[in-house]
């Protein structure tokens, strides 16, 4: 809901760091995996008790996130980069309620609840990604992507949000997760929604 209104003011800034790193040789896969290890190693933080570090490795990924697309606008998208990324993201996804959930059994229903919206939430973008493809339906709304991004209530930047608010308040992971997994079901009635209305023949 928030990506597409973000976007001005994040990709300037973005966009010129990524002109000094692509400079440098920099490759943005190689940004991809070097912010996916950082956010992998966030949720393990998690797990093992050290939410504070968590939350910086969680910052430092999604940071890296935003510079490897900086990079492959300078040197060119690719499709193999447009793959990577998206696995990447998802992978970080799922590993920070798993995170909390190892942390704490209290934690282990939400975090299987919350794991389990962002499968569904990430099967409707991805579906409606590849028929926007074979329609050869386009959007710059999120900026220069390799495929169709489908704008939703529950996006990246209300994920990290919640995701911040959970490290924050841990206490309060089960509301926080039970909370946006019921907003990420909402996406996807919504996504299937707009479904019905641009794919029907």
């Amino acid at each position: 809901m928030l990506d597409a209104r973000l976007r001005p003011l994040i990709d300037p800034p973005l966009n010129r760091v990524g002109r000094v790193l692509a400079g440098l040789g920099v490759t943005a896969n190689g940004l991809t995996f070097t912010g996916l290890a950082l956010g992998l190693a966030g949720a393990g933080a998690i797990a093992f008790g050290h939410v504070g570090w968590g939350l910086a490795l969680i910052i430092a990924n999604r940071l890296l996130d935003g510079l490897d697309g900086a990079v492959a606008r300078v040197r060119g998208p690719s499709d193999l980069g447009g793959y990577f990324d998206i696995v990447a993201d998802f992978a970080f996804y799922v590993s920070v309620p798993l995170g909390f959930g190892i942390l704490a059994p209290a934690n282990s229903v939400p975090a299987l609840v919350l794991v389990a919206s962002f499968v569904l939430t990430g099967v409707s973008f991805l579906a409606f990604a590849v028929i926007a493809a074979k329609r050869g339906t386009t959007t710059e709304a999120h900026g220069r992507k390799s495929f169709f991004y489908s704008t939703g209530i529950a996006e990246g930047t209300e994920t990290i949000a919640v995701f911040i608010a959970m490290c924050l308040f841990p206490a309060w992971f089960a509301v926080l997760a039970y909370g946006y997994a019921a907003l990420c079901a909402l996406t996807v009635l919504q996504r299937s929604v707009v479904a019905v209305s641009v794919f029907r023949d």
